[in-house]
This record gives C-alpha cells, sequence and structure tokens, in this order.
C-alpha cells in the first residue's frame, strides 16, 4: 500500500510468467512503467556542438549581465546606506533599514529580516559584514527605499529620473538572469549602457584615465589581471576597426609613436587633414617604416606572394603622403619620420605610451598573412585597473614601447 493509499502492482519479474495480466490488477493499483534496458537512454541525452555552443553562448551573456548587476547593487546598497544610515541609525538602531521602510515596505522588509535569520541558522552567511538587513534587499527594494527617501537623495544626483530609467532598463535583465533564461544580445547590451550609466550616475565611474578613449569593461574591471594588460583581441584588423575606429585611436593623441612596414592602420584610415590638425594641436608624431629598399622587403614580398616591388612602392607611397603631412606643419619637428632595414617582427601603435593614458594596437606578423589579416591585441598601458594583489606586473605594453625606442634608436630620418 502506497503513502497515498493507492496498492501498488506485484513488483516481482515473474508475475507474468506465472499468467499474470492486466485483468489480475486490483482495483485503484498504480501501474508503473518497467525500467528500460541500460544504454537505451544514452543517445538522447547527447548534446552536440550546436547544442554546447547554445548554453556557452547563454552562459557567457548570463555572467556578463550578471557582474554588471552585481556592481550596480553593490554600489546602489553603499549609496543607500551612506545617506539614509546617518538619519535612521541613532534613532532605531540595527532596525533603522525596517524604519527607514516605513509601512509602505514592511512586508518586503519583514521577508529581508526572515531570510537573514535562515541564512545565520544554516551558516550562509560567510562574510560578518553581510550580516544585516541591507545586503538582503534586492535592486527593486533598494530602489524603492530611494524613491521614497528622494528629497535625502536629491542634492547628490541630478535627475531622479534619469536613475528610475535605467532601473527599468535593468530590471528585465535581473529578471531574466535570476531565472537563467536566454539572454539576448540586444537586451545584453542595453544592461551594460544602463549599469554604465548608473554607475556614472551613482559616483563610481572609473577613474582610469584611458577609460576617455578605451571604455572600461565590466570583466576587464574585475578579472582584467588574469590577462596582462590585454583588453582586447580581434581575429583581424576589419573586426578591430569596426569596434575600435581609428578616430576612437588615435583622434585625441598627445603623442603617437608608430613602428611597423607600411603603417596602413594609420595611413589608410586616418586622413592627413586630422593628422595636420592632431599636429598643430600640440601632439608629437614618430612613425618608423621600413625601408622601402631594404633587402627585408624583397623577403617579405616573398613570404606573401606578391610581385617584385609591388610592397616596396606601397611603403614608398605611405612614405611621400607623411612627408606631403608633415610639409603643412609650422613646426615640422613635432611630426618625425624614419626609417629601419631591419627584419619587420611586428607593427605597434602606441597612443599616449608615455603617460597613464595609453592605448596600443599590436600585430605580429605572419608568414602568408598580410596586416589586415592577421590578429590584433589591444592593451592599456600605465592606468591599468586591476592589480593583483597590489602588484603592478610589467605587462606587454612597456615590452612593446621599448622594442619602438631601440628601433627608433638604430633607424635614420626621412628629409
Amino acid at each position: 500500500m502506497g503513502s497515498g493509499g493507492l496498492e501498488l502492482p506485484p513488483g516481482d519479474e515473474g508475475h507474468e510468467e506465472r499468467g499474470g495480466s492486466s485483468a489480475d490488477v486490483p482495483p485503484g493499483a498504480v501501474s508503473l512503467a518497467r525500467p528500460m534496458e541500460r544504454g537505451s537512454i544514452g543517445p538522447e541525452l547527447d548534446w552536440n556542438a550546436d547544442a554546447w555552443h547554445e548554453v556557452r553562448t547563454r552562459a557567457q551573456r548570463a555572467g556578463r549581465a550578471y557582474i554588471w548587476l552585481n556592481l550596480v547593487e553593490q554600489r546602489l546598497r553603499a549609496v543607500v546606506a551612506a545617506v539614509l544610515r546617518p538619519i535612521y541609525e541613532p534613532v532605531h538602531g540595527e532596525d533603522w533599514v525596517v524604519a527607514a521602510a516605513g509601512p509602505a515596505g514592511q512586508e518586503w522588509v519583514q521577508r529581508a529580516v526572515a531570510v537573514r535569520e535562515v541564512s545565520r541558522r544554516k551558516g550562509y552567511l560567510l562574510d560578518p559584514a553581510d550580516d544585516n538587513v541591507l545586503s538582503f534587499l534586492t535592486l527593486p527594494q533598494l530602489r524603492e527605499l530611494m524613491v521614497q527617501h528622494w528629497p535625502c537623495f536629491e542634492p547628490y544626483m541630478d535627475e531622479r529620473r534619469d536613475v528610475e530609467l535605467v532601473l527599468d532598463e535593468l530590471e528585465v535583465t535581473r529578471n531574466v538572469v535570476s531565472r537563467n533564461r536566454a539572454l539576448s544580445e540586444a537586451v545584453l547590451a542595453q544592461a551594460e549602457r544602463a549599469s554604465a550609466r548608473l554607475l556614472e550616475i551613482l559616483g563610481a565611474g572609473s577613474d582610469v584615465p584611458s577609460a576617455r578613449r578605451l571604455p572600461v569593461d565590466a570583466v576587464e574591471d574585475l578579472v582584467g589581471d588574469r590577462y596582462a594588460d590585454v583588453v582586447a583581441v580581434h581575429p583581424d584588423r576589419v573586426r578591430l576597426l569596426r569596434q575600435f575606429p581609428a578616430e576612437d585611436i588615435f583622434g585625441s593623441a598627445r603623442r603617437l609613436d608608430a613602428v611597423g612596414i607600411g603603417l596602413n592602420l594609420l595611413v589608410q584610415n586616418f586622413s592627413g587633414r586630422r593628422l595636420v590638425r592632431l599636429a598643430e594641436s600640440g601632439s608629437r608624431v614618430r612613425l618608423l617604416f621600413l625601408n622601402p629598399a631594404s633587402s627585408a622587403v624583397k623577403r617579405r614580398e616573398r613570404e606573401l606572394g606578391m610581385k617584385r616591388g609591388e610592397l616596396g612602392r606601397s611603403v614608398e607611397m605611405n612614405i611621400l603622403h607623411m612627408r606631403r603631412v608633415r610639409s603643412r606643419l609650422r613646426d615640422p619637428d613635432a611630426f618625425q619620420i624614419q626609417v629601419y632595414d631591419d627584419t619587420p617582427r611586428f607593427s605597434a601603435y602606441l597612443v599616449d605610451g608615455d603617460g597613464s593614458d595609453g592605448i596600443a594596437v599590436v600585430q605580429s606578423y605572419l608568414r602568408g598573412a598580410r596586416g589586415m589579416e592577421t590578429p590584433v591585441m589591444v592593451l592599456r598601458g600605465a592606468g591599468r585597473v586591476v592589480k593583483a594583489d597590489d602588484v603592478m606586473d610589467a605587462g606587454l605594453f612597456p615590452t612593446y614601447r621599448e622594442e619602438f625606442e631601440a628601433s627608433w634608436a638604430d633607424s635614420r630620418p626621412v628629409s
């Protein structure tokens, strides 16, 4: 007899062999399906490559969204505590959050209190700093506290409407992530923009100088130390320029040092007029080309399967174009052009590499692949976000800067 008062049919294997049939099952008995043979369920549980790709994509998007939501919630919790605690704690002590919620928020605050007590009993409170009611409030509840006490927050924020709009946008993402549902790329992008905007409103914008040119990503902000100072890797130059246009790379440079074969990333994607305005505004430019008459150019032509002299003429045309830019400047010394004869190993564009606002775009030269087709690394300079154990490792940026300086010292000027 089962727990629900239903009788289970006989479970011995010989029941049917002894003449048992469906007619022998007593009224009210529950029919049990016989177990499937071993191995028969396997193929239905296997995931093919498409299924794994879908799951990985979902997990990656949800992970990025969770990091943003976590940052926003922690920042909002700190702001609420900083503004409301001095008002309510002197009178209500540890119950200041309950008092701040008032009658309208009694239900959700009491729920947070109950969850806190359960977490205490079960040992879920691993950090004593989280043993308070505020740590158990959700993003909508923190928002409610802020809205209820907006006159207290108004001196620190410009527009209540802006805060509520970005929190409305984040609520969609929070709902999806908390239930582990699929998050579209468009919603993720909206959540990242809204999170960055809210953090800026709450006074938690990035203080990394290079963020003005290359925005600091939330993932880089947390785990950037795993990858030295590499902040982006692109399969080729086309994808780089799609996400990081030449105007964003070079447009506000106060110093630009570039080394390569023909420097096409600069010459072909940043106009001569823009270079003239950049130099006239005080920027210092040093361009280091491979000597078009050197044997290294001929070897590179053979590697790429180019006609004899084709690469040399291309480099020479780029140098002539940069000479015309230099000739239009009042101070030609601000725009220096030199050539080297060594075997080219990489191209590097170092923007503001002598300060804390540095950005570098680096490509290695591969056999049989033109510069447009080779992988690209984007490096952040001395203003790195994360320092593992408070120790700044060397990273890659200084390495390429030293290589440039060494090559520049061994090169000769173009008249």
